[in-house]
């Protein structure tokens, strides 16, 4: 079994059933258990095709090794985390590839304290483990079936006063995937008015694109728009113009409103300046983190930040065990939202022009050759980071360029104060990229 392909930097993710499938989905399962060395274990999954299969043949994994699981069923990721660390397991597996194509499936692995495993925390050990195949099977461990969504709404609410939420309506758009069932459970309990759409539980359909999102709050006259990926744990956000807002415009927003305490904020090398500037206005620490959530919860863990966010959506709140949060940060933009339209509301913090591509390659090769362009081109006149990729920075514009963690994909992030800066800077950085 050559299995080097689906692990990534912080969880495995490949096609089903080419790269991914029940013999691999067995052996991540025995792997896994040797790796914690937990006499049980929580299980969980997303509802696309190949997750209830997948499931099966993990499960069946852990119990020959002689540990007993605990079966969450179909659930959000970030409700897969507080289960295990609300039944204080050891560790836990949840089947899903987030946000990416049907197709694709996967593994995202917690150990204590629902900590995610990334390649230099224990996924490269379990990878050798399950390349190893060496495993003694014992006596069978046994399976429980459990559901943990009243708790985890519960949950959820002690973050808010109800009361602060008024009777905004607001359309939600849950892409087909697994958040399609929590969503009306939690608006039950708010005075809101939900407009729910693709909320049907369809694999074939699973992260569908949000333009109807966008066409929807304007026809509705909504105050909010609110779009959820297939496994539940990115959310962005449409304001009442059906305009998107860029995910660190959100996390702006939130530390001016909700945290203007001086303590620590991680965001990743590829958040916007619109973000960064708004930590440092509020007297917080910025600290900078490679992208990926596991990158990202460590580092918040390791500076006991407060709060924590990605570009892509992702959002970690200290108050809430360091655990990945959309449903809360949900809540808060209710309550602000609810004094005044998100779009005035943001509107202050959009400062820098963003202009986000995305290149493929064919290998690592041409990534390395256009970093060592850039560090020769302005290695005598600006800043220059690589922490994650490189970026390069001054006063009126900077950019990052990274591989993607995920997919053979250069990322380039470039923002300017000026929308003619930001050309002459983006024609200038073109000329270097040989591909």
């Amino acid at each position: 079994m050559c299995i080097n392909k689906i692990f990534k930097a912080y969880d495995i993710r490949g096609i089903y059933p080419d790269e991914i499938n029940e013999d691999v989905a067995f052996k991540i399962g025995q792997a896994t258990t040797k790796f914690l060395k937990a006499k049980e274990l929580i299980v969980g999954r997303d509802n696309r095709l190949s997750s209830d299969s997948l499931s099966n043949s993990l499960i069946n994994g852990i119990i020959d090794q002689g540990v007993n699981v605990i079966d969450a069923g179909l659930i959000t990721t970030p409700a897969f985390y507080y289960s295990s660390l609300n039944g204080k397991f050891k560790g836990g597996i949840m089947i899903t590839a987030s946000h990416n194509p049907k197709e694709y499936n996967g593994f995202k692995i917690i150990g204590k304290k629902a900590i995610s495993i990334g390649i230099n925390s224990g996924l490269l050990k379990i990878k050798k483990l399950a390349e190893k195949n060496k495993f003694r099977s014992n006596e069978k461990g046994e399976i429980k079936k459990v559901s943990i969504y009243d708790s985890y709404i519960k949950n959820v609410l002690r973050f808010i006063k109800i009361k602060d939420i008024k009777e905004i309506k607001v359309v939600i758009d849950t892409s087909n995937g697994i958040a399609g069932k929590i969503i009306p459970m939690l608006f039950e309990k708010l005075p809101c008015e939900l407009i729910h759409i693709n909320s049907e539980l369809d694999g074939n359909l699973i992260n569908s694109s949000n333009e109807n999102l966008q066409e929807k709050v304007l026809i509705e006259k909504a105050d909010l728009g609110v779009c959820f990926d297939g496994d539940g744990d990115r959310i962005l956000f449409i304001d009442d113009n059906g305009d998107k807002i860029d995910p660190d415009l959100i996390s702006a927003l939130l530390i001016n409103y909700l945290l203007p305490n001086k303590g620590k904020i991680v965001h990743t090398t590829a958040s916007s300046r619109n973000l960064t500037d708004q930590i440092e206005k509020t007297n917080n620490i910025a600290i900078d983190s490679k992208v990926g959530h596991t990158f990202v919860q460590q580092e918040m863990k390791n500076e006991k930040a407060i709060f924590a966010c990605e570009s892509s959506g992702h959002y970690f709140l200290k108050e809430n065990n360091y655990l990945e949060s959309p449903l809360i940060i949900l809540l808060k933009i209710l309550e602000i939202v609810s004094k005044r339209p998100l779009s005035s509301l943001i509107e202050p913090f959009n400062i820098y022009i963003t202009e986000k591509i995305n290149i493929k390659v064919n290998n690592k090769k041409a990534f390395k050759k256009l970093k060592r362009r850039i560090k020769r081109k302005y290695k005598k006149t600006t800043e220059i980071y690589e922490l994650d990729g490189i970026s390069v920075e001054r006063k009126t514009w900077w950019f990052n360029i990274r591989m993607s963690n995920t997919e053979p994909i250069i990322k380039i992030i470039i923002e300017a104060k000026r929308k003619d800066i930001l050309e002459r800077k983006k024609e200038e950085l073109f000329k270097l990229i040989p591909f």
